[in-house]
């Protein structure tokens, strides 16, 4: 029921230019008073439905450019489906990183849905047969929502499953899972931005923030991972030799060092200089501005630029609006190395692989592009040739392509 004069909804347009409907505010400041007039809730975390990160007594490995606090257990309908999920969320957070978990959690959730809506008579997971699973797998497979069945979805259940069947004894469990059940991975096709259309993105990027345009063109000129970016020391910078290198520490894997040019120590230096007069001494050269002791927060980056794009109407060679993907600038970067004859291992050390299997890629995208570029002269040095050819008999004919 609706009050007269008060709206419950609220329209909403994403950077992604989709719209949705929410909760209006005046609703949304009721539900915050009346949590806040709830009781203390004095139980153990791992007996709550939500989970503070910060509460909990065990060491959360945690990729700082994402802002995860907690975990909710809400959506997991079935109660004792709820609480063996928890057992098994708690011991893989003491071997896994939280994003892994996380996801785990969505699958989770989503599998209880499916429950809930088929089998709502099932209330524990002994009760889960194989059945159910193919019925369930089925069903992510045909579902419209992006990535739904793809392979680490599968892999997540079938480690959730398995966990909880290892703590309760429910042997169904370690052997519900065949390997025909994981569908194979799909390479996603190596795309690179155009120079055109890094010059119209860098057009725009350099009139945001100040620390964001920073970010971005240091992110380009460095070709690292967004969070090994955005997670840079304000002591990074190292000078041997009259030469400058940055000290970078992979998120993903380890910690090198690259030399850089004059130019890119200046803006970085200049980027650890804003910092430390606004902030004074922090860990990171970007920082997210409400809590300057983590580093900018890679959805807030996101959201920016997003809505630049929206703004401004930025599209790409193909007419498209833009998206958002900082691994384009490291593939931009890679091909750039490619097209300047460097060898693989160099190029490998730059990016800060520890192995060469990636650099093929970077060199069958320069080659594509190389092909592209150079058509129109290949084939004023094929016409040239046969131009040579014409008068000198007929043994020479049989190689020619006249039509």
């Amino acid at each position: 029921m609706m009050e007269q004069g008060i709206s419950t909804t609220k329209k909403k347009k994403s950077v992604y230019g989709t719209v949705t409907y929410g909760e209006a505010e005046k609703i949304l400041y009721f539900r915050r008073i009346l949590r806040y007039l709830e009781p203390e809730d004095l139980r153990d975390e791992i007996e709550k439905d939500v989970w503070r990160l910060k509460n909990l007594e065990i060491e959360i490995r945690y990729n700082p450019i994402y802002n995860i606090e907690t975990l909710d257990f809400r959506k997991i309908y079935q109660p004792d489906i709820r609480e063996e999920c928890k057992k098994a969320v708690y011991m893989n957070l003491k071997y896994e990183a939280i994003g892994t978990i996380a996801g785990e959690l969505t699958i989770m959730r989503k599998f209880s849905a499916y429950l809930k809506r088929e089998y709502p008579e099932i209330k524990s997971c002994s009760e889960i047969d194989r059945d159910i699973l193919e019925g369930f797998l089925i069903s992510l497979t045909t579902s419209k929502t992006s990535g739904a069945g793809n392979s680490s979805y599968v892999l997540s259940l079938r480690r959730q499953l398995e966990t909880i069947g290892k703590i309760y004894g429910y042997e169904r469990l370690e052997h519900l899972f065949i390997n025909t059940d994981i569908p194979p991975e799909v390479n996603a096709e190596f795309k690179v931005y155009s120079d055109a259309e890094m010059k119209r993105l860098n057009a725009e990027i350099t009139k945001l923030d100040v620390q964001i345009a920073r970010c971005l063109l240091i992110h380009q000129m460095l070709g690292t991972r967004i969070s090994d970016t955005l997670t840079l020391k304000t002591n990074c910078l190292i000078k041997e030799n009259g030469k400058y290198l940055i000290e970078i520490y992979q998120v993903k894997t380890q910690r090198y060092k690259k030399p850089i040019s004059n130019e890119l120590a200046k803006l970085i230096q200049r980027s650890i200089e804003h910092t430390l007069e606004k902030f004074k001494d922090t860990k990171y050269i970007f920082v997210d501005e409400n809590a300057p002791s983590r580093p900018m927060q890679y959805m807030a980056m996101k959201s920016k630029v997003m809505s630049m794009i929206q703004e401004k109407q930025l599209k790409d060679d193909n007419g498209n609006l833009f998206g958002f993907g900082t691994h384009m600038f490291r593939h931009y970067y890679g091909v750039k190395l490619t097209e300047m004859h460097v060898d693989d291992w160099t190029i490998a050390r730059l990016l800060g692989h520890k192995r060469l299997n990636s650099v093929k890629h970077y060199r069958k995208m320069s080659n594509q592009r190389m092909a592209d570029e150079t058509r129109e002269v290949r084939q004023m040095m094929s016409d040239i040739i046969y131009s040579i050819l014409d008068g000198w008999g007929e043994e020479y004919e049989q190689i020619r392509q006249d039509d």
